[in-house]
């Protein structure tokens, strides 16, 4: 009878410690998540602040740290950006984001619109969509990957009234980049975008679908992102452009832009349903109806899908043997 007893003593002793260990266990972890939260804050407030001046604006609306136990995460009212100087300014309401304790470096987002844009060059743009998600994996110098999803995307003419002139308006966009080396790959996608007449001089389009697989070259480099075209080269893998009812077109092959701004591109294009691809840009440009179906009926004689050059040398441009003008410098 007394081995039993303390026998249930030692048990008892067992439990005690180990049910004191959790606690303690699960009190440093609080504590340490606390102690990150704060951090964080601390970091973004520091960002947020060195970002001001010089003409630049930033905002990161009441930032907290959210997603104890498991998660933790940035939560902003509303976050702005503004830089007087390049005529850039971007404001948007609620910014949540969120990492796995044990996989910080993988961080998700979303963002509340509508969102206010300006940009040099464009009127400006309201952006507002059904949902707005982001993942990034973190790495150094440049993130491993970084992807942006937009469901019923709207661009709108920022203008006085209740009802704002509608631009376009797509079920899906999405945009993903990566390092490949020393070079940045980009990709962009968007399915069933509807312009508005009002861009297209009346003519109502068929709904649209693209796809954008391109290389920047040095775009991985420190700076690689930063200034104008200029100097640069890269190599556009695959750019389609369909629309409802299999007209559309695909171009590839090696771009570049010298120091004065003028583009140099060997192309590749591949022309489907040329005939129905004539009648939209027919439409589209109705004083050029004439050569744009003769040029198509030529490449539709020649059968199935096919493929004709376009050479860009210093912005002029031709397609096969024809001219087609001259791009201006970018």
């Amino acid at each position: 009878m007394t081995s039993s007893r303390q026998s249930r003593t030692k048990y008892g002793r067992r439990f005690f410690w180990f049910a004191l260990a959790i606690v303690v266990a699960i009190g440093a972890y609080t504590g340490g998540w606390f102690y990150a939260a704060r951090v964080l804050e601390d970091q973004v407030r520091s960002a947020v602040a060195g970002l001001n001046g010089n003409g630049r604006r930033a905002n990161c609306e009441e930032p907290q740290a959210r997603g104890y136990p498991f998660r933790i995460g940035l939560f902003c009212r509303s976050v702005l950006y503004e830089d007087a100087r390049e005529g850039v300014s971007f404001q948007a309401r609620a910014l949540r984001s969120a990492a796995q304790v044990y996989q910080p470096w993988r961080v998700v987002g979303e963002l509340d619109g509508p969102a206010r844009l300006e940009a040099p060059g464009l009127n400006a743009l309201v952006l507002d969509w059904a949902g707005l998600r982001a993942s990034v994996r973190l790495a150094e110098p440049l993130p491993e990957r970084l992807s942006v999803e937009g469901q019923d995307v709207r661009v709108s003419l920022d203008e006085q009234g209740e009802e704002m002139t509608l631009l376009a308006q797509a079920k899906s966009v999405e945009a993903h980049l990566r390092p490949a080396g020393e070079d940045l790959d980009l990709a962009v996608r968007f399915g069933d975008l509807k312009p508005d007449a009002a861009l297209t001089r009346g003519v109502a389009l068929p709904p649209l679908a693209g796809l954008l697989d391109a290389s920047l070259a040095g775009g991985a480099l420190p700076g690689g992102l930063e200034g104008d075209l200029r100097g640069r080269s890269g190599t556009i893998r695959s750019l389609t452009l369909s629309a409802e009812g299999g007209a559309g077109v695909t171009v590839s092959g090696p771009v570049s832009v010298d120091e004065a701004g003028l583009l140099d591109a060997e192309l590749q294009i591949i022309v489907r349903e040329p005939m129905a691809l004539a009648k939209i840009l027919g439409d589209l440009a109705p004083q050029a109806r004439q050569e744009i179906e003769l040029s198509l009926s030529s490449i539709a004689a020649m059968g199935g899908n096919p493929g004709m050059p376009l050479r860009v040398v210093k912005g002029e441009a031709r397609l096969g043997f024809i001219p087609l003008g001259t791009i201006p410098p970018l």
